[in-house]
């Protein structure tokens, strides 16, 4: 690995003209994206492959990255997907035994251009007052640009809010994962941005999971002839995503129960006729607490999301679209934020957060067991009727 006094130069702009100097990490030459600081102190090969970061500057607020290196079991998705990286210390080395290459090797080999020897504290401390804003990083021949020209590329660059970026994470074609527990029966998949241990734990609950294009039809989720409905997590702005709401009232209408995680959460709000709106600084890391209104329990959960759902955190209220009475189901206790949503009169709810959390914690898993219960309940009404 190259000593970090032996790099390149790079620097990052922040759209209020704010400049970091640094040293090249990963690629070399020109990106642009919403920078967005993760709190997370572990996971970081998690993090880098994600769906849910496309179109986005990732910055590390744990100071020292890498030392752990890359790997081909831990990887949540078929590539890196952060459009930048940001690192304050990179590893000179790597030391554990499962690595199979180096961070820098591997953003380097997926073209992610990234900075290091920045005051990431400084930067974090930034956008928590002035909110995510679109940046760049400029490394190597292009840290040389003249920064009134690095200034306009960046805020020529678009902004997160409506974007729908669904089409550049989803799979192609249908990918099915067989059942690996007692067999329930066919789970449609609705690709956003799924991440692998998403599949994992659904197959672990007994569905043969079907990972469908963002793309797919009513008639082609109904052929499948499903037991439920699963909206993933994934980048974007919800406002944008109107066809995957459109559809999502079709599986409601169809009786389908549902379960959504991130972005599935978001558009399961706009299906049923609330609004969203996009966060200041948005919540990304892996020790966010939340309430679970249903139990008392305050869960420490993995997030990466920048939008949210406008709902009444308290009693229940009327689904605007007429899907019966609904309630805020989980908080997050450091803003207030609405972490969760339960339909009352159909089987469909949702979270904000991941309770697949390959790099942990793992106290939300629990929830894969609550949609799996209520798949079965499901079934057995309708046998029943």
């Amino acid at each position: 690995m190259t000593s970090l006094f032996q790099t390149a130069p790079a620097v990052l702009v922040l759209e209020d003209g704010t400049r970091h100097v640094g040293r090249a990490y990963g690629a070399h030459g020109t990106t642009l994206g919403e920078v967005v600081f993760a709190t997370g102190m572990t996971g970081y090969q998690e993090t880098l492959t994600d769906p849910s970061y496309a179109g986005q500057i990732v910055l590390q607020t744990a100071p020292h990255i890498g030392n752990t290196g890359m790997n081909d079991e831990d990887p949540e998705s078929r590539r890196i997907w952060v459009s930048g990286y940001i690192v304050r210390d990179p590893s000179r080395v790597v030391s554990n035994w499962r690595a199979d290459e180096s961070l820098d090797d591997a953003l380097v080999n997926d073209g992610v251009v990234g900075i290091s020897g920045i005051d990431t504290r400084a930067v974090t401390r930034h956008i928590r007052s002035a909110g995510s804003m679109r940046g760049g990083i400029f490394s190597g021949d292009a840290a040389a640009i003249d920064a009134d020209e690095q200034l306009r590329l960046v805020r020529e660059a678009p902004e997160m809010a409506g974007q729908n970026l669904s089409a550049e994470v989803s799979v192609a074609a249908a990918e099915v994962t067989p059942a690996t527990a007692e067999r329930i029966g066919n789970l449609a998949v609705l690709d956003l941005g799924v991440k692998q241990a998403t599949v994992d734990n659904l197959a672990a609950r007994g569905f043969d999971v079907h990972v469908l294009p963002q793309d797919v039809t009513i008639d082609e989720i109904r052929a499948i002839d499903p037991v439920a409905v699963f909206y993933s997590n994934g980048p974007g702005d919800p406002a944008a995503s109107g066809d995957h709401v459109d559809l999502l009232r079709s599986v409601l209408d169809d009786g389908l129960p549902f379960f959504g995680i991130c972005f599935g959460n978001q558009l399961l709000g706009r299906a049923l006729g609330l609004g969203t709106y996009k966060l200041p600084f948005g919540h990304r890391g892996i020790n966010q607490p939340v309430l679970d209104k249903v139990t008392g329990r305050v869960e420490i959960t993995a997030h990466n999301h920048g939008f949210a759902v406008d709902a009444p955190l308290d009693g229940e209220f009327d689904s605007p679209n007429g899907y019966g009475k609904v309630e805020v189901s989980h908080v997050g206790l450091n803003d207030q934020v609405v972490e969760g949503l339960r339909a009352l009169d159909i089987p469909a709810f949702s979270v904000q957060y991941h309770p697949e959390a390959a790099a942990g914690p793992h106290d939300a898993n629990y929830l894969f067991d609550r949609f799996r219960d209520l798949v079965v309940a499901n079934l057995e009404t309708k046998k029943n009727a």
